[in-house]
């Protein structure tokens, strides 16, 4: 039996869980979203405990039952708690500018790039060079953390780019070092 599949989901208080079918839809204080699981597997939801069951062991079921129970407990987490990631720039002159909804991002192109929110994510600035998304759907702030980090990937030679506060650069050596060491 999967561990993560046989796992209960607690649904905590302020957020709705509704199934209907193959489709549940779940509501809270950051926003409400759905999922349609597949046919092989089952919901029930008794007493505030939502269960993820599937038919038989068959590899099929078994590789889809701790998927669908892991994304049915991202969407409760995230309609009452949320998710977020934080990006940093480094870089002389790079910097970043909250215009409306969108972002103004400078780093180090002929020209600025402006970022809109993706679905219903939420874009700050702290300072001049964090950005923090936030939002209820955790694969739609992880796509977009990972769109704004595509524009300047960190250069191992310089330290230089968009990184997730979180993320270690290696530093690598530069070409003076490596022909001085050959020699």
């Amino acid at each position: 039996m999967s561990r993560v599949g046989t796992t209960p989901i607690v649904v905590p208080a302020g957020v709705e869980v509704s199934l209907d079918g193959k489709k549940v839809s779940v509501k809270g204080k950051l926003g409400e979203l759905s999922y349609s699981f597949p046919a092989m597997l089952t919901c029930k939801l008794t007493n505030g405990v939502l269960l993820v069951e599937r038919e038989n062991d068959e590899p099929k079921q078994r590789s889809l039952h701790g998927l669908c129970r892991s994304l049915i407990n991202n969407m409760v987490v995230g309609v009452s708690e949320g998710f977020n990631k934080k990006l940093e720039l480094i870089g002389t002159g790079y910097r970043v500018q909250k215009k409306g909804k969108a972002l103004d991002i400078n780093v180090g192109y002929s020209h600025q790039i402006e970022i809109e929110p993706q679905g219903t994510n939420q874009l700050e600035v702290v300072g001049q060079n964090v950005i923090i998304i936030s939002g209820p759907d955790k694969q739609c702030v992880g796509d977009q953390a990972a769109r704004i980090r595509k524009i300047r990937k960190p250069n191992p030679f310089t330290g230089k780019g968009i990184k997730y506060d979180d993320e270690v650069i290696k530093r690598k050596a530069g070409k003076a070092a490596a022909t001085s060491a050959g020699l």
